[in-house]
């Protein structure tokens, strides 16, 4: 099967300043399948972008969009993708339905073909009830998914979608991840950069992490599914809260018996954590242990890590996959 996104080795360089945005990137994303890039400021996740949808040229390595070359055949790549940035690009004085109208007119569809694709856009991202609204009174969400429909005017095979939920409210949030959704569920492949970790969680089948410079910057630094990163920083976590601020240096020894590892102390939370194994077996010997210690627990939690602890290890500690 012919991946929708590969890249091999990509770098890039920008002129003048000599930073490096790119250095030996690689990624490879199935068809109909959802992949988040994840990294700090400065990580190279929008120079990526450029480069893959043929608005900017690598300085070395190679690309592809469903097989095609994105430096030597890249009329045929701009044909396969669609990109949605960061800020809204419709107009605000059009409404809906005249924006994309006036897209699918400026990609070179006829005046009845670019009628017909509007509706359908409409239609599909839950909009056809507003569409004769001024976009200056659509919402956040609204906007947004407007966007999604702009970038699909001319039906890509792979979306780009460049940090798209970027100062929205969690309402408008979801409604995005419920177009995204329905995009994949249909067929489109998508590549979402983002910060919000929760947004990856939620959308993408897999996930690359890219660290930012200096060290490893602008490269791959860990990749797979969200429960695969997880793993990556020790599996499951006993979270452990006292009711006695005195209490935490014995919980802290405690656990740290039970589990053998370093155990993390957050005394403005009366918090305890570590990372464990065998979380029922470790789950049980702690609550005997704190029984038999007279050390009285408000809470006991076992979890997996979140993707913002995976984040903050992988980036900050330049631990590789």
């Amino acid at each position: 099967m012919v991946p929708a996104v590969s890249a091999e080795a990509l770098g890039k360089r920008y002129p003048g300043s000599g930073a490096t945005a790119l250095d030996g990137f690689d990624l490879t994303v199935p068809p109909g399948t959802v992949h988040g890039l994840l990294g700090p400021n400065g990580a190279g996740k929008t120079t990526a972008v450029r480069i893959l949808t043929t608005l900017l040229r690598a300085d070395g390595g190679r690309a592809a969009i469903d097989g095609y070359d994105v430096a030597s055949q890249a009329a045929a790549v701009r044909r396969r993708v669609g990109l949605v940035g960061q800020y809204a690009a419709v107009d605000e004085i059009l409404d809906g339905r005249s924006n994309l109208v006036m897209f699918g007119r400026l990609f070179h569809l006829s005046r009845t073909d670019a009628h017909r694709r509007a509706d359908e856009l409409l239609a599909r991202f839950g909009l056809a009830d507003t569409g004769r609204r001024p976009v200056s009174a659509y919402s956040g969400g609204m906007r947004r998914r407007l966007d999604l429909a702009v970038g699909m005017i001319l039906a890509p095979a792979v979306l780009f979608l460049d940090e798209p939920t970027t100062g929205l409210d969690p309402r408008a949030r979801a409604e995005v991840w419920d177009a995204v959704r329905g995009l994949v569920a249909a067929g489109t492949t998508v590549l979402l950069t983002t910060q919000y970790l929760d947004e990856a969680d939620q959308l993408a089948d897999r996930i690359s992490v890219l660290a930012a410079p200096p060290g490893c910057g602008g490269r791959v630094i860990a990749e797979g599914t969200p429960d695969e990163l997880r793993g990556l920083v020790g599996g499951d976590r006993i979270d452990l809260v006292v009711h006695h601020t005195a209490d935490l240096p014995r919980a802290a020894a405690l656990l740290e018996r039970v589990t053998g590892t370093t155990a993390e102390v957050d005394a403005a939370t009366r918090r305890v954590g570590a990372p464990v194994r065998d979380r029922m077996q470790a789950l049980t010997t702690l609550v005997h242990g704190l029984a038999q210690e007279g050390i009285d627990a408000e809470d006991l939690t076992v979890r997996r890590p979140t993707l913002d602890e995976v984040f903050l290890q992988l980036t900050g500690t330049g631990v590789t996959a």
